[in-house]
């Protein structure tokens, strides 16, 4: 598991055997970033549904793939992190995806600054600076809308 801030963590593809682990670490909620076609059964989002809920923890599904990222995608995941009521864990292959996708959302919304992303996802061990054009439009249209 890599944190990026006190209340979001990403980490790569979890086990079933993981999620009582991840109920126990404090996590309320866990965000599947991986699309069903990427992983065997057994590992799929509807699986980790039903032990998620049995454990208590909300679950949510915002599959991101390689084939296209859109920004209500971005704002889907936003919506479950900010609407979680605690710690949020996001999985994907490797972590990756779901910090960016994360770095999106919260530039989308306004609500990190693209120079906050840059540093703690760093600090993680996720270079998102190739990201970094994109998130400052993205912060830039949020601030605009904020003045409006």
């Amino acid at each position: 598991m890599y944190a990026i801030t006190e209340t979001y963590s990403v980490s790569p593809q979890i086990g079933p055997e993981d999620v009582a682990a991840i109920k126990a670490a404090g996590f309320t909620t866990l965000i599947c970033n991986r699309p069903d076609d990427e992983v065997p059964p057994g590992l799929r989002a509807a699986d980790f549904e039903a032990l998620a809920l049995a454990e208590g923890l909300a679950f949510v599904v915002v599959p991101v793939s390689h084939y296209g990222l859109t920004l209500d995608i971005v704002a889907q995941h936003g919506a479950a992190v900010t609407g979680a009521s605690g710690p949020v864990l996001a999985y994907c292959n490797s972590g990756n995806r779901s910090t960016m996708i994360w770095a999106l959302a919260m530039a989308h919304a306004g609500t990190v600054s693209p120079d906050e992303i840059a540093a703690v996802t760093r600090n993680a061990g996720f270079d998102m600076s190739g990201m970094r054009p994109t998130l400052d439009a993205l912060w830039q249209q949020a601030q605009a809308k904020g003045q409006e």
